[in-house]
């Protein structure tokens, strides 16, 4: 899902083993770690395609100009362009299915439903773009298409699911820590590990909530291509710019982990 990624990071340092942030790191040396990464070109794509959508489902264009054709082919080849950046993609949801530590019943499910659904989506979605590069017969095209939009939408539900509770057991971590620094403070003792340790842990909490807020965004176009664009909740103007916003966070947090 939009919210799970396995990011490539350049070689670290031997002092730094992992150079995810230093303030002073290079840009251009960031930069060309980011664009290194599958995600990082794919999710650049997802946010040109949906800025695409959102001009066009405005209408800001008028319809006499030759502007809006082109940025309609843009868009959609765009579209067809991302989808081979998801070639054997599925394979990190086996591998992060079997490297989940499950510490209940209830957290198995839900990460069979999270990566299993994601990653059957993956899978399918080679297919579908095989069909529309011409490769194979377009007759089954719109069954593929269903197929993997249900099975995105069920793993997003499984996904949400997961990232509340893991929110949930960060907020008490959270309370546990503010109040063994309370006590420090009362006692005039030094706790400069604790206040490091809830600083990563509200980094980590906003990322989480970040993560949240974009499968809800993708889960939201997925229902859309569900429902074959009918409703309110599929509106062209308000699903392009679900995407834009789900391409954004993934872009932050690929950008921040490269």
């Amino acid at each position: 899902m939009a919210g799970k990624s396995n990011p490539q990071a350049s070689a670290p340092n031997s002092q730094n083993p992992n150079p995810r942030i230093t303030k002073d790191r290079d840009f251009l040396l960031h930069l060309e770690a980011y664009l290194a990464k599958r995600d990082g070109i794919d999710k650049l794509l997802k946010i040109s395609r949906y800025a695409s959508k959102i001009v066009l489902a405005s209408s800001i264009l008028p319809d006499s100009q030759s502007l809006p054709p082109r940025l309609k082919s843009f868009e959609s080849s765009v579209g067809l362009s991302r989808k081979a950046f998801r070639l054997g993609k599925f394979v990190q949801d086996i591998n992060a299915l079997r490297a989940s530590g499950f510490s209940s019943g209830q957290d198995v499910i839900l990460s069979i439903i999270a990566y299993g659904g994601e990653g059957l989506y993956y899978f399918v979605e080679q297919f579908v773009w095989l069909a529309k590069a011409g490769l194979i017969d377009k007759k089954n095209l719109i069954s593929l298409q269903k197929m993997s939009a249900w099975c995105e939408f069920i793993g997003y539900i499984g996904s949400i699911s997961l990232k509340v509770k893991e929110l949930r057991r960060i907020d008490e971590d959270e309370a546990c820590l503010v109040e063994t620094i309370k006590i420090s403070e009362v006692r005039e003792i030094g706790c400069g590990d604790e206040l490091k340790r809830l600083k990563k842990l509200k980094e980590k909490k906003l990322l989480k909530r970040l993560s949240v807020v974009q499968d809800l965004a993708d889960g939201l176009m997925a229902l859309a291509d569900i429902r074959d664009g009918k409703g309110r909740l599929s509106a062209p103007l308000l699903i392009s710019s679900a995407g834009l916003l789900s391409a954004i966070i993934s872009t932050h947090k690929n950008w921040i982990s490269c």
